[in-house]
């Protein structure tokens, strides 16, 4: 009987595949070409996004700007192919679409901080405040910008560390770019003690500064009293050099002050404290030895609460 049955449900599957042949032709057909759409699009995607930036790359334009718009080429042609392999499979593209611009618009109001860093990404290339290589200041993260993503830019830091901060927060914060000049302006503080002669102060650190051939002299030097502080007396010297001098250049002219400094005799105040302890004469708050307890025991304490003074200069 088992069997029997058996033979009519592979009779009746039969019988339908021979009706419905074609039906199942035609969405294998379908099915097949979306898969094929898929595949095409994909690489087609990937080529795309890899040629423009071929192209803006022999034009010399910033990788900033060329990375950044190759992936919008690449992800908008992988949302065209997706949209072409529904509407093959026979699904209605245009309701996909408004299926698609509700949910848009209710991820839009869940993600509103990944939407706001998109934004910071496409005004950041837009003004382009800073390009791939320059050294900056992001909201008190520094170092060499690798790329600008669509989200996010990557820096690596003096240390070799990489760091990712999103878009948003770049825009909301303040950019120093110190790579965009080719002349930096160094000021270092020289504080020294008041009895120190104004004039041999300048001049010893003037000579320093005349001395360095990093220092571009065309552009000024300034060394004067700057400030009257409260133990010191502080002098601003101020000079240029290129970008790339700069750091190394204020190391060794700082070194260069404190030796000559020391030469010459100009002490270079610091904080300190002078501590005097007064001791008291305990000699007349001493109990006599006949006098009552109660007596001598207050005695003693009074004694304890003699002042001891401190001063602080």
């Amino acid at each position: 009987m088992d069997d029997l049955n058996v033979v009519d449900r592979i009779n009746s599957a039969g019988s339908w595949l021979a009706r419905n042949q074609g039906l199942l032709i035609h969405y294998v057909v379908n099915i097949v070409a979306a898969v094929v759409i898929m595949i095409i699009g994909f690489m087609a995607a990937k080529v795309i996004s890899g040629t423009l930036r071929k192209v803006m790359h022999a034009r010399g334009i910033d990788d900033t700007v060329s990375d950044f718009l190759s992936a919008i080429v690449r992800y908008g042609v992988i949302a065209f192919t997706i949209i072409a392999a529904l509407g093959r499979i026979g699904v209605q593209t245009a309701s996909v679409i408004a299926v698609l611009g509700a949910a848009g618009l209710a991820v839009g109001l869940a993600l509103q901080g990944s939407l706001s860093n998109f934004a910071a990404g496409v005004l950041l290339v837009i003004f382009r405040p800073f390009r791939a290589g320059e050294y900056v200041d992001l909201g008190g993260v520094a170092g060499t910008v690798e790329e600008v993503q669509i989200f996010h830019t990557t820096l690596r830091t003096p240390d070799d560390k990489m760091v990712v901060v999103p878009n948003g927060k770049i825009i909301a914060n303040n950019i120093i770019n110190t790579s965009r000049e080719p002349n930096r302006r160094t000021e270092i503080v020289v504080g020294v003690a008041y009895d120190a002669d104004i004039d041999t102060v300048k001049k010893v650190l003037g000579d320093i500064v005349a001395a360095d051939e990093r220092i571009m002299h065309d552009k000024g030097v300034t060394v004067r009293l700057n400030e009257m502080g409260a133990s010191t007396l502080n002098f601003v010297v101020r000079f240029w050099t290129t970008n790339g001098n700069a750091q190394e250049t204020f190391w060794d002219t700082l070194e260069s002050f404190k030796r000559a400094l020391d030469k010459h005799n100009i002490g270079i105040p610091y904080p300190q404290m002078d501590v005097h302890l007064y001791k008291a004469d305990n000699t007349a708050a001493a109990p006599a030895a006949d006098a009552p307890k109660e007596e001598r025991n207050l005695s003693l304490k009074k004694g304890a609460e003699s002042p001891v003074g401190s001063s602080v200069s």
